[in-house]
């Protein structure tokens, strides 16, 4: 197992280094050959003595279809985590999986919650449910006004066959929310051999978790995820339960993969802790001074891609369904009133490939959306922050329901200027109309604004150009143009604050600029990822301190990533990245608030300069494996006037692994090994420095076994 686990990291690793996105169609060849094909391709040693060797290999991986561009090579950065890594590392949370990324970085809450960041800082309220596009098999999770900051609990990601990550704007066929980047997690298709596989494991925080993988072979697969935690903060119990399933077959010519998915979050949730570098205190750390709090949420999709030839080319059509609720109490704000949110949707998403020639191929595509949603907000209690306060009201503070149409025609064609250049264009045209209804009394209730019914719309187009130059035959260059837009999120819209006008939001757009190198070096032994980013956002919309709607906010995001996988010998392989960026805001914005003022140049709150991994990793024998990693998060500020920061922290972890026989596997994860005390999240707002801890020195046992 710990073999495969290094072959397939090591072949995705090619795949980022190239930008590749696999599409190992039909399962016509062994995945282990296509593994050895790109390892070979690359320098890279597949003989019987290597631990990249696929014959070393105990399980059969499933095939991996990839919905996305399905280009050799793409002129942008991707980055890809297979399932053996997804296995090898068994995140108790998304971040821990996806923060190994470079340019990636997010922030864990209280049990499942947490806020992204790719090549962006961290991101709240609408910017932080719009700026990111979230995908299951290359099918939004959401529809685009119904975002979630907590975007990461629905998808199946525990059991996926492989996770990709655009860092930047998404491409011109995704759409809008693919602003600073998208997150795509692939189901795993029938492997075409049964299967049957449980993975369990028990941590001395009281986490326990299981996964079982139902593999009949051509005909379908399923698998379940249990998380049940005791939580290490008072009262924070959390059950997360996720399933997911895939079949194939072929129906009157076509090629047919259907899919369902689905998630339950039930969890008593913790509050930041507050004060002075709060989170040093260990005692003050586990305390949760709002027990009342929770998140209960469930989400369910379902697709079908069909696919055949047609006039030449190949035509494909994914029609899909979806739905969620989640209700909460919102801890983070001072009034803690209730929420209760939920979509339905139903759509087709549509492409037509053709290769016209060995120079040409292109790609048109379109797709549509149809979506009703709601929001409720109460307050069940009194609140104020002075005696006769009357700006937090008991009572409904919104209930509205909102129906959206959205539709978009998009095409594609990538160009060979010559043997070595290519070019890749890309033009995408989209429309949205919002309808809009309350329940609740409209006007001024306090510090809320309800507006009256009405309808918006928008439209916006996102282009895309970009060459690939092969420098030779181990080493490519590429420079890359795209824009990423989004329509505003249903709440930007509708969800009012007093002074707050109705309907200002306007479309948020981001230019990026991006070159990047990537190939192998030392004889094939180094695969390496370069690229250097610089983008500019318009139309940069939030609410400011004063309760005020900001449509013209702007910024800058600058930054260089590295990322290099070394095998140094047949024993230790060497895996990591470091990124640098420099993200500010490029406008004033004077404010009653000293803490919150925003002056041109300031560097953007919750945006470090520095984040790195590493993980060095020593095959010890064939059946035992030992890795020790790092995580770095540098010093950033906690608030806009750059006047409070948090200092930033170093993480150790160490896995170990064991293969007792070919069907069972023991492992080991030891997080946080030297017991640092350091802060999950760092934020300051309403006038204190506030925290979510990270977790103390833990230790995790677990096993996988197969059945059959």
């Amino acid at each position: 197992m710990i073999r495969s686990i290094l072959l397939t990291s090591a072949a995705f690793g090619c795949a980022a280094a190239a930008n590749a996105q696999f599409a190992y169609e039909n399962a016509e060849k062994d995945v282990s050959d296509d593994v050895a094909a790109c390892l070979q391709a690359r320098g890279l040693s597949a003989d019987a003595s290597s631990p990249f060797c696929p014959e070393k290999t105990n399980r059969v991986l499933a095939t991996i279809t990839t919905y996305g561009d399905r280009s050799p090579e793409a002129a942008g950065a991707i980055s890809i985590l297979d399932a053996e890594t997804i296995a090898n590392i068994s995140a108790d949370h998304p971040a821990e999986i996806l923060n190994t990324l470079p340019g990636v970085n997010i922030h864990t809450n209280s049990g499942q919650e947490h806020l992204l960041a790719i090549r962006s800082p961290v991101l709240t309220g609408g910017a932080g449910q719009g700026s990111f596009l979230i995908l299951e098999n290359g099918v939004p999770t959401r529809s685009p006004a119904f975002g979630n900051v907590n975007s990461l609990l629905e998808p199946h990601h525990e059991t996926a066959e492989a996770i990709e990550v655009v860092r930047g704007p998404g491409s011109a066929k995704y759409g809008s929310n693919a602003v600073h980047g998208l997150v795509n997690v692939i189901l795993a298709d029938p492997s075409g051999e049964p299967l049957r596989q449980i993975n369990a494991s028990y941590g001395s925080l009281g986490r326990y978790k299981t996964d079982r993988i139902f593999d009949q072979g051509y005909l379908g697969r399923a698998s379940a995820s249990v998380q049940k935690d005791v939580g290490w903060r008072d009262n924070t119990d959390v059950l997360q339960i996720k399933g997911s399933g895939v079949a194939e077959t072929v129906f009157a010519g076509w090629n047919v993969t259907a899919w369902g998915s689905g998630s339950y979050l039930e969890q008593e949730t913790a509050d930041f802790i507050q004060g002075p570098d709060a989170y040093e205190d260990r005692d003050l750390a586990k305390a949760n001074d709002d027990p009342l709090a929770f998140r209960d949420a469930w989400s369910a999709r379902g697709a079908i891609r069909l696919e055949r030839d047609f006039a030449g080319g190949t035509l494909t059509l994914t029609p899909f369904a979806r739905t969620q609720e989640m209700e909460f109490r919102q801890h983070f704000l001072p009034y803690r009133g209730f929420e209760k949110n939920g979509h339905t949707a139903i759509g087709v998403m549509s492409r037509y490939d053709r290769v016209v020639s060995d120079t040409l191929t292109w790609r048109i595509g379109g797709d549509v959306d149809l979506a009703t949603g709601y929001l409720r907000e109460t307050q069940p209690e009194p609140f104020g922050f002075f005696p006769g306060d009357s700006r937090f009201p008991v009572g409904i503070h919104y209930d509205y329901d909102v129906d959206t149409i959205v539709g978009a025609i998009w095409g594609e064609a990538d160009i060979a200027l010559s043997e070595r250049l290519t070019l890749l264009t890309g033009l995408r045209g989209e429309a949205h109309a919002y309808d809009y209804t309350t329940d609740a009394p409209v006007g001024i209730n306090g510090r809320f604004n309800v507006p009256a019914d009405r309808t918006d719309d928008f439209s916006f187009v996102t282009p895309k150009v970009g060459l690939v130059y092969k420098a030779s035959d181990d080493i490519s260059l590429y420079a890359n143009y795209a824009r990423g837009s989004r329509a505003p999120q249903a709440s930007d819209l509708y969800r009012l604050q007093s002074q707050q006008g109705t309907a200002e939001a306007e479309v948020e757009t981001l230019d990026s600029f991006e070159i990047g190198a990537r190939g192998t070096l030392a004889d094939g032994n180094l695969v390496f990822d370069l690229a250097a980013y610089t983008a500019d956002k318009d139309n940069f919309f939030f609410r400011d301190s004063d309760g005020l709607n900001v449509t013209d906010g702007s910024t800058r995001h600058q930054g260089i990533e590295l990322a290099a996988l070394w095998q140094i010998s047949d024993k230790f392989v060497f895996n990591g990245n470091v990124s640098w960026s420099g993200q500010t805001y490029t406008f004033n914005r004077i404010v009653g608030n000293g803490s919150e003022v925003i002056r041109d140049g300031n560097e953007i709150d919750t945006a470090p300069e520095w984040l790195a991994n590493a993980s060095f990793t020593w095959l010890a024998s064939d059946a035992f494996t030992l890795s020790i990693s790092t995580d770095y998060v540098g010093e950033y500020f906690t608030n806009p006037a750059n006047t409070e920061d948090y200092p930033g922290h170093l993480v150790g972890n160490v896995r170990a692994s064991y293969d007792v026989s070919k069907s069972l596997e023991t492992f080991l994860i030891v997080r946080n090994i030297t017991d640092e005390t350091y802060a999950d999240r760092a934020d300051f707002a309403f006038g204190n420095e506030r925290y979510f801890p990270g977790e103390p020195l833990n230790v995790t046992f677990g096993i996988r076994k197969q059945l059959n």
